[in-house]
């Protein structure tokens, strides 16, 4: 008995059943794309937490829903896009809390290096 590849392999088109549903791109694909984006975009305004936080959420269900969809769900690309910029977005709130945090230390403590001595000292 020998086995043939599947008619995808031999050049012909693989006949899909009439009630299969046609791919589509998932609608979260490009609403955690837009929040990802939305993250980046506001991030040094420490704004982005929030709509990276929910690009990040969406992508979860994003990924189970594509999964369980067996491959008629697609937009993982966009998925992964969405999800680099939220992440991008909570780095550079993270850097703006710092910096701010840093400012505001350097602030309470007069600015000053060291002790000041008067104008009779070297």
């Amino acid at each position: 008995m020998s086995t043939s590849p599947p008619a995808a392999v031999q050049g012909r088109p693989t006949l899909r059943h009439p009630l299969d549903p046609d791919p589509v791109r998932s609608t979260k694909a490009g609403a955690v794309f837009a929040c990802g984006l939305m993250a980046a975009l506001t991030g040094l305004l420490l704004g982005g937490v929030v709509p990276a936080t929910v690009a990040l959420l969406l992508a979860r269900q994003a990924r189970r829903q594509a999964y369980a969809s067996g491959g008629f769900l697609t937009g993982a690309v966009w998925v992964a896009r969405g999800e680099r910029l939220a992440w991008a977005g909570l780095a550079l709130a993270a850097l703006a809390l710092a910096v701010v945090l840093v400012a505001g230390l350097l602030q309470a403590t007069g600015g000053s290096a060291g002790h000041d001595f008067g104008p009779e000292f070297d």
